[in-house]
């Protein structure tokens, strides 16, 4: 697994996560609380907030289903984010490893170590033994 380091621009794309959940945030609702940016490899950026419910959706799914819903299809770096979380970051669920190794396994996703340092890596790194359309 190759190890990435965290740059300039993935401490803004935190900052971004964290401001577009501060605006969305349903404070005893609890509808929106994980904010999430993805960057592309074109460099455009866009965010998103999880989606509460009977059949929720991540923030995860919400920022990639934007960027693909605006033509989007090359992915650089994702993180997800809360602020009381360490470092503010949240690690994928394993419906959001899944869903990024399927869309973009090569995307960096910045996560926490074992010892608390932000790190990144590829979504396929995240998710071993992942499932796999069988070509016929």
């Amino acid at each position: 697994m190759e190890l990435y380091s965290i740059t300039e621009k993935d401490k803004e794309l935190i900052a971004l996560g964290l401001e577009v959940l501060e605006k969305n945030f349903d404070d005893g609702i609890y509808n929106h609380t994980v904010g999430c940016t993805v960057l592309c490899k074109n460099g455009n950026i866009y965010t998103g907030v999880n989606c509460d419910g009977i059949h929720g959706s991540c923030a995860e799914y919400i920022t990639i289903g934007t960027a693909i819903s605006n033509g989007e299809r090359e992915f650089d770096t994702i993180v997800a984010v809360h602020e009381k979380h360490i470092n503010c970051v949240i690690p994928p669920c394993g419906n959001c490893r899944q869903m990024l190794f399927e869309y973009c396994p090569d995307i960096k996703v910045i996560v926490n170590d074992e010892n608390g340092s932000l790190i990144k890596v590829k979504a396929r790194d995240l998710l071993p033994f992942a499932w796999q359309p069988v070509e016929c």
